[in-house]
Protein backbone atom coordinates (compact mmCIF):
# COMPACT_ATOMS: atom_id res chain seq x y z
CA UNK A 1 0.00 0.00 0.00
CA UNK A 2 1.43 3.13 -0.92
CA UNK A 3 1.84 5.48 1.71
CA UNK A 4 -0.28 9.15 2.41
CA UNK A 5 1.66 12.12 2.38
CA UNK A 6 0.70 13.73 6.36
CA UNK A 7 -0.38 16.77 6.27
CA UNK A 8 0.69 19.51 9.20
CA UNK A 9 -2.10 19.53 12.30
CA UNK A 10 -4.02 16.80 14.16
CA UNK A 11 -6.24 14.25 12.42
CA UNK A 12 -9.45 13.59 14.03
CA UNK A 13 -11.98 13.47 11.22
CA UNK A 14 -12.65 10.45 9.69
CA UNK A 15 -12.07 11.22 5.27
CA UNK A 16 -14.86 12.80 3.11
CA UNK A 17 -16.44 11.21 0.49
CA UNK A 18 -14.36 13.27 -1.88
CA UNK A 19 -10.72 12.49 -0.22
CA UNK A 20 -11.61 9.22 -0.24
CA UNK A 21 -12.20 8.91 -4.27
CA UNK A 22 -9.27 11.42 -5.06
CA UNK A 23 -6.72 8.92 -3.15
CA UNK A 24 -8.09 6.33 -5.19
CA UNK A 25 -7.90 7.90 -8.40
CA UNK A 26 -4.38 8.37 -7.51
CA UNK A 27 -3.74 4.17 -6.81
CA UNK A 28 -3.51 4.57 -3.21
CA UNK A 29 -5.86 1.99 -1.18
CA UNK A 30 -5.59 -0.34 1.49
CA UNK A 31 -4.29 -3.60 -0.10
CA UNK A 32 -2.17 -6.22 1.05
CA UNK A 33 0.20 -8.27 -1.37
CA UNK A 34 0.41 -10.96 1.15
CA UNK A 35 -3.53 -12.25 -0.03
CA UNK A 36 -2.37 -12.44 -3.42
CA UNK A 37 0.93 -14.45 -2.36
CA UNK A 38 -0.91 -16.94 0.38
CA UNK A 39 -3.61 -17.92 -2.05
CA UNK A 40 -1.51 -18.45 -4.89
CA UNK A 41 0.32 -20.87 -2.94
CA UNK A 42 -2.70 -22.33 -1.24
CA UNK A 43 -4.93 -22.83 -4.66
CA UNK A 44 -1.95 -23.71 -6.64
CA UNK A 45 -1.20 -26.70 -4.11
CA UNK A 46 -4.60 -27.79 -4.42
CA UNK A 47 -4.49 -27.65 -8.36
CA UNK A 48 -1.68 -29.73 -8.21
CA UNK A 49 -3.57 -32.14 -5.69
CA UNK A 50 -6.47 -32.79 -7.86
CA UNK A 51 -4.93 -32.12 -10.95
CA UNK A 52 -1.18 -33.12 -10.51
CA UNK A 53 -1.31 -36.36 -12.23
CA UNK A 54 -2.95 -35.50 -15.38
CA UNK A 55 -0.15 -32.76 -15.33
CA UNK A 56 2.29 -35.32 -14.32
CA UNK A 57 0.38 -38.11 -16.98
CA UNK A 58 0.32 -35.73 -20.05
CA UNK A 59 4.69 -34.52 -19.84
CA UNK A 60 5.30 -38.14 -19.39
CA UNK A 61 3.56 -39.10 -22.64
CA UNK A 62 5.57 -36.70 -23.93
CA UNK A 63 9.07 -37.97 -22.71
CA UNK A 64 8.07 -41.58 -24.07
CA UNK A 65 7.06 -40.01 -27.42
CA UNK A 66 10.68 -38.47 -27.29
CA UNK A 67 12.34 -41.25 -26.32
CA UNK A 68 10.84 -43.38 -28.48
CA UNK A 69 11.43 -41.15 -31.58
CA UNK A 70 15.00 -40.56 -30.43
CA UNK A 71 16.62 -43.21 -32.38
CA UNK A 72 14.84 -41.87 -35.85
CA UNK A 73 15.48 -38.46 -35.23
CA UNK A 74 18.01 -36.27 -37.61
CA UNK A 75 19.37 -33.48 -36.04
CA UNK A 76 19.28 -30.56 -37.77
CA UNK A 77 18.51 -26.85 -37.39
CA UNK A 78 15.47 -26.49 -38.87
CA UNK A 79 14.04 -29.73 -37.31
CA UNK A 80 15.42 -28.86 -33.74
CA UNK A 81 14.08 -25.83 -33.99
CA UNK A 82 10.19 -27.47 -35.03
CA UNK A 83 10.75 -30.20 -32.20
CA UNK A 84 11.75 -27.33 -29.65
CA UNK A 85 8.81 -25.28 -31.04
CA UNK A 86 5.96 -28.33 -30.14
CA UNK A 87 7.62 -29.50 -27.01
CA UNK A 88 7.56 -26.06 -25.64
CA UNK A 89 3.63 -25.63 -26.69
CA UNK A 90 2.85 -29.14 -25.62
CA UNK A 91 4.59 -28.23 -21.99
CA UNK A 92 2.70 -24.89 -21.68
CA UNK A 93 -0.71 -27.20 -22.73
CA UNK A 94 -0.49 -29.17 -19.90
CA UNK A 95 0.46 -26.63 -17.37
CA UNK A 96 -2.26 -24.29 -18.77
CA UNK A 97 -4.83 -25.67 -15.93
CA UNK A 98 -2.11 -25.05 -13.05
CA UNK A 99 -1.17 -21.24 -14.65
CA UNK A 100 -4.84 -20.58 -15.51
CA UNK A 101 -6.02 -21.20 -12.34
CA UNK A 102 -3.47 -18.98 -10.59
CA UNK A 103 -3.80 -16.65 -13.11
CA UNK A 104 -7.46 -16.73 -11.81
CA UNK A 105 -7.11 -16.60 -8.08
CA UNK A 106 -4.82 -13.88 -8.49
CA UNK A 107 -7.15 -11.57 -10.46
CA UNK A 108 -9.70 -12.51 -7.74
CA UNK A 109 -7.47 -11.61 -5.00
CA UNK A 110 -6.80 -8.04 -6.04
CA UNK A 111 -10.41 -7.47 -7.29
CA UNK A 112 -11.79 -8.22 -3.73
CA UNK A 113 -9.60 -6.14 -2.21
CA UNK A 114 -9.60 -2.76 -4.05
CA UNK A 115 -12.70 -3.29 -6.67
CA UNK A 116 -12.78 -2.71 -10.60
CA UNK A 117 -10.05 0.01 -10.62
CA UNK A 118 -7.24 0.67 -12.96
CA UNK A 119 -5.25 4.19 -12.21
CA UNK A 120 -2.66 5.42 -15.21
CA UNK A 121 -1.45 7.48 -12.55
CA UNK A 122 -0.48 4.91 -9.80
CA UNK A 123 1.77 4.06 -12.77
CA UNK A 124 3.46 7.47 -13.78
CA UNK A 125 7.05 7.56 -12.47
CA UNK A 126 7.80 9.48 -9.40
CA UNK A 127 11.24 11.16 -9.46
CA UNK A 128 11.38 11.29 -5.90
CA UNK A 129 11.50 7.94 -5.14
CA UNK A 130 14.37 7.64 -6.77
CA UNK A 131 15.78 9.82 -4.53
CA UNK A 132 18.12 7.55 -1.78
CA UNK A 133 18.59 9.48 0.63
CA UNK A 134 14.83 9.51 1.61
CA UNK A 135 14.91 6.03 0.72
CA UNK A 136 17.05 4.84 3.63
CA UNK A 137 15.29 7.61 6.15
CA UNK A 138 12.08 5.90 5.20
CA UNK A 139 13.62 2.01 5.70
CA UNK A 140 15.74 3.10 9.03
CA UNK A 141 13.23 5.85 10.52
CA UNK A 142 9.62 4.94 9.17
CA UNK A 143 7.13 3.38 11.86
CA UNK A 144 5.74 1.85 8.67
CA UNK A 145 8.78 0.12 7.57
CA UNK A 146 9.40 -1.22 11.39
CA UNK A 147 6.26 -2.49 11.36
CA UNK A 148 6.72 -4.28 8.11
CA UNK A 149 10.27 -5.56 9.53
CA UNK A 150 8.24 -6.71 12.70
CA UNK A 151 5.25 -8.33 10.51
CA UNK A 152 7.49 -10.38 7.79
CA UNK A 153 10.12 -11.61 11.10
CA UNK A 154 6.36 -12.83 12.53
CA UNK A 155 5.06 -14.14 9.31
CA UNK A 156 8.62 -16.66 8.67
CA UNK A 157 8.83 -17.57 12.16
CA UNK A 158 5.22 -19.01 11.99
CA UNK A 159 5.10 -20.19 8.86
CA UNK A 160 8.77 -21.68 9.23
CA UNK A 161 7.68 -23.59 12.57
CA UNK A 162 4.40 -24.97 10.92
CA UNK A 163 6.82 -26.11 7.77
CA UNK A 164 9.25 -27.14 10.19
CA UNK A 165 6.90 -29.77 12.37
CA UNK A 166 5.28 -31.06 9.51
CA UNK A 167 8.41 -32.23 7.60
CA UNK A 168 9.59 -33.98 11.05
CA UNK A 169 6.74 -35.66 11.22
CA UNK A 170 6.57 -36.49 7.51
CA UNK A 171 10.20 -37.92 8.17
CA UNK A 172 9.73 -39.76 11.31
CA UNK A 173 6.68 -41.54 9.48
CA UNK A 174 8.58 -42.38 6.46
CA UNK A 175 11.47 -44.24 8.52
CA UNK A 176 8.20 -46.95 8.10
CA UNK A 177 8.50 -47.21 4.70
CA UNK A 178 12.10 -48.16 4.10
CA UNK A 179 11.77 -51.44 2.79
CA UNK A 180 8.67 -50.53 1.18
CA UNK A 181 8.54 -50.25 -2.83
CA UNK A 182 9.64 -47.47 -4.28
CA UNK A 183 6.15 -46.13 -5.84
CA UNK A 184 4.72 -46.41 -2.38
CA UNK A 185 7.87 -44.32 -0.95
CA UNK A 186 6.98 -41.66 -4.12
CA UNK A 187 3.03 -41.70 -3.20
CA UNK A 188 4.12 -40.83 0.16
CA UNK A 189 6.45 -37.91 -0.48
CA UNK A 190 4.02 -36.59 -2.68
CA UNK A 191 1.56 -36.40 -0.26
CA UNK A 192 3.54 -35.67 2.86
CA UNK A 193 4.71 -32.78 0.42
CA UNK A 194 1.18 -31.26 -0.59
CA UNK A 195 -0.13 -31.93 3.23
CA UNK A 196 2.82 -29.78 4.18
CA UNK A 197 1.60 -27.16 1.34
CA UNK A 198 -1.53 -27.28 2.28
CA UNK A 199 -0.71 -26.43 6.14
CA UNK A 200 1.66 -24.05 5.12
CA UNK A 201 -0.68 -22.15 2.60
CA UNK A 202 -3.15 -22.16 5.28
CA UNK A 203 -1.58 -20.37 7.95
CA UNK A 204 -0.09 -18.22 5.51
CA UNK A 205 -3.73 -17.26 4.34
CA UNK A 206 -4.55 -16.51 7.94
CA UNK A 207 -1.11 -14.47 8.39
CA UNK A 208 -2.57 -12.69 5.12
CA UNK A 209 -5.96 -12.03 6.55
CA UNK A 210 -4.64 -10.39 9.76
CA UNK A 211 -2.34 -8.42 7.28
CA UNK A 212 -5.06 -6.92 5.28
CA UNK A 213 -7.02 -5.37 8.27
CA UNK A 214 -3.70 -4.02 9.81
CA UNK A 215 -3.13 -2.21 6.07
CA UNK A 216 -6.70 -1.55 6.32
CA UNK A 217 -6.69 0.03 10.02
CA UNK A 218 -3.27 2.00 8.47
CA UNK A 219 -4.76 3.15 5.39
CA UNK A 220 -7.68 4.77 7.78
CA UNK A 221 -5.57 6.47 9.85
CA UNK A 222 -3.62 8.05 7.63
CA UNK A 223 -6.71 9.02 5.58
CA UNK A 224 -8.08 10.81 8.28
CA UNK A 225 -8.82 14.75 8.13
CA UNK A 226 -7.91 17.70 10.26
CA UNK A 227 -11.24 19.83 11.13
CA UNK A 228 -9.45 22.86 9.00
CA UNK A 229 -9.23 20.33 5.53
CA UNK A 230 -13.07 19.35 5.91
CA UNK A 231 -14.25 23.12 6.04
CA UNK A 232 -11.41 24.45 3.03
CA UNK A 233 -13.45 20.79 1.18
CA UNK A 234 -16.17 22.06 1.87
CA UNK A 235 -16.10 25.71 0.65
CA UNK A 236 -14.34 24.26 -2.40
CA UNK A 237 -17.54 22.15 -2.71
CA UNK A 238 -20.08 24.23 -2.01
CA UNK A 239 -18.36 27.66 -2.35
CA UNK A 240 -17.02 30.31 0.21
CA UNK A 241 -19.98 31.22 2.42
CA UNK A 242 -19.28 35.32 1.92
CA UNK A 243 -19.17 34.18 -1.73
CA UNK A 244 -22.36 31.96 -1.83
CA UNK A 245 -23.96 35.00 0.83
CA UNK A 246 -23.17 37.30 -1.77
CA UNK A 247 -24.81 35.98 -4.64
CA UNK A 248 -27.62 35.27 -3.06
CA UNK A 249 -28.16 39.03 -1.92
CA UNK A 250 -27.83 39.40 -5.94
CA UNK A 251 -30.25 37.54 -6.65
CA UNK A 252 -33.00 38.67 -4.32
CA UNK A 253 -32.45 41.36 -5.91
CA UNK A 254 -32.82 40.67 -9.22
CA UNK A 255 -35.81 38.83 -8.16
CA UNK A 256 -37.15 41.81 -6.53
CA UNK A 257 -36.62 44.13 -8.92
CA UNK A 258 -38.87 41.50 -11.88
CA UNK A 259 -41.04 41.30 -9.13
CA UNK A 260 -41.71 45.16 -8.76
CA UNK A 261 -41.98 45.31 -12.37
CA UNK A 262 -44.88 42.83 -12.91
CA UNK A 263 -46.98 45.05 -10.22
CA UNK A 264 -48.22 47.51 -12.93
CA UNK A 265 -49.30 44.45 -15.47
CA UNK A 266 -51.69 43.07 -12.15
CA UNK A 267 -55.55 43.43 -12.25
CA UNK A 268 -55.40 44.01 -8.64
CA UNK A 269 -53.31 43.83 -5.21
CA UNK A 270 -55.02 42.26 -2.13
CA UNK A 271 -53.94 43.74 0.90
CA UNK A 272 -54.67 42.88 4.99
CA UNK A 273 -54.56 46.19 5.07
CA UNK A 274 -50.58 47.09 6.10
CA UNK A 275 -48.75 43.80 6.85
CA UNK A 276 -49.58 41.76 3.63
CA UNK A 277 -49.87 42.70 0.00
CA UNK A 278 -50.37 40.40 -2.67
CA UNK A 279 -50.83 41.40 -6.71
CA UNK A 280 -52.93 39.13 -8.96
CA UNK A 281 -53.36 39.01 -12.57
CA UNK A 282 -55.42 36.75 -14.63
CA UNK A 283 -55.72 36.38 -18.23
CA UNK A 284 -58.40 34.12 -19.41
CA UNK A 285 -56.68 32.84 -22.70
CA UNK A 286 -54.00 32.00 -21.07
CA UNK A 287 -54.41 31.09 -17.55
CA UNK A 288 -56.27 27.98 -15.94
CA UNK A 289 -56.70 30.32 -12.83
CA UNK A 290 -55.55 34.16 -11.35
CA UNK A 291 -51.70 34.18 -11.15
CA UNK A 292 -50.09 35.78 -7.59
CA UNK A 293 -47.29 37.90 -9.81
CA UNK A 294 -46.16 39.70 -6.41
CA UNK A 295 -46.28 39.88 -2.58
CA UNK A 296 -44.35 40.85 0.30
CA UNK A 297 -44.67 41.70 3.79
CA UNK A 298 -44.15 45.16 5.87
CA UNK A 299 -41.78 47.51 3.73
CA UNK A 300 -42.09 45.11 0.43
CA UNK A 301 -46.11 45.22 1.50
CA UNK A 302 -45.72 49.16 1.04
CA UNK A 303 -43.38 49.30 -1.68
CA UNK A 304 -46.12 46.76 -3.95
CA UNK A 305 -49.15 49.15 -3.08
CA UNK A 306 -47.18 52.61 -3.81
CA UNK A 307 -46.54 50.93 -7.18
CA UNK A 308 -50.01 49.83 -8.01
CA UNK A 309 -51.51 53.60 -7.02
CA UNK A 310 -48.65 54.90 -9.59
CA UNK A 311 -49.89 52.30 -12.18
CA UNK A 312 -53.63 52.63 -11.13
CA UNK A 313 -53.88 48.93 -10.07
CA UNK A 314 -57.27 48.84 -7.82
CA UNK A 315 -56.24 47.88 -3.89
CA UNK A 316 -58.74 45.99 -2.44
CA UNK A 317 -58.40 45.19 1.61
CA UNK A 318 -59.12 41.78 2.55
CA UNK A 319 -57.46 40.39 5.55
CA UNK A 320 -58.55 36.87 5.61
CA UNK A 321 -57.94 36.61 1.64
CA UNK A 322 -54.59 38.40 1.64
CA UNK A 323 -53.57 36.71 4.55
CA UNK A 324 -54.04 32.64 2.52
CA UNK A 325 -52.44 34.05 -0.68
CA UNK A 326 -49.48 35.12 0.77
CA UNK A 327 -48.81 32.12 2.82
CA UNK A 328 -50.00 29.22 0.16
CA UNK A 329 -49.02 30.63 -3.24
CA UNK A 330 -45.82 31.12 -4.54
CA UNK A 331 -45.00 34.55 -6.78
CA UNK A 332 -45.63 33.27 -10.45
CA UNK A 333 -47.53 30.76 -9.47
CA UNK A 334 -51.75 30.29 -9.88
CA UNK A 335 -54.36 30.29 -6.79
CA UNK A 336 -55.58 26.64 -5.47
CA UNK A 337 -59.25 25.71 -6.11
CA UNK A 338 -60.01 26.60 -2.33
CA UNK A 339 -59.64 30.13 -3.09
CA UNK A 340 -61.20 30.67 -6.65
CA UNK A 341 -65.01 31.88 -5.10
CA UNK A 342 -62.71 34.66 -2.90
CA UNK A 343 -60.94 35.84 -5.77
CA UNK A 344 -63.11 35.79 -8.19
CA UNK A 345 -65.55 37.99 -6.07
CA UNK A 346 -62.44 40.66 -5.95
CA UNK A 347 -61.79 40.60 -9.25
CA UNK A 348 -66.03 40.70 -10.58
CA UNK A 349 -65.99 43.74 -7.80
CA UNK A 350 -62.77 45.45 -10.06
CA UNK A 351 -64.42 44.67 -13.50
CA UNK A 352 -68.06 46.29 -12.39
CA UNK A 353 -65.60 49.48 -11.21
CA UNK A 354 -63.90 49.53 -14.11
CA UNK A 355 -66.81 49.20 -16.24
CA UNK A 356 -68.90 52.13 -13.99
CA UNK A 357 -65.94 54.47 -15.11
CA UNK A 358 -66.02 53.57 -18.58
CA UNK A 359 -69.65 54.19 -18.56
CA UNK A 360 -69.05 57.61 -16.99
Amino acid sequence: MAEVVDDSGERTEPASPRKREETRKKGIVAKSVEINSALALFFGILILNFGGSLILKHISTLAQTMLQNAGHIVITGPYVQQLFAQETISFFIALAPMLLGLMAVGLIASISQVGWKFSAEALAPKWKRLNPFSGIKNIFMSKRAIAELVKNLLKIIIVGWVAYTSVSTAVEESLLLIDGEVAAIATYMVKAMISTGLKVGLVYLVLAAMDFGYQKYEFEKELMMTKEELKEEGKMQEGDPMVKGRIRGIQRQIAYKRMMHEVPKADVVVTNPTHVAVALKYDSAKMNAPKVVAKGAELIAQRIKEIAREAGVPIVEDRVLARALFKSVDIGEEIPEKLFHAVAQVLAYIYRMKRSVTVE
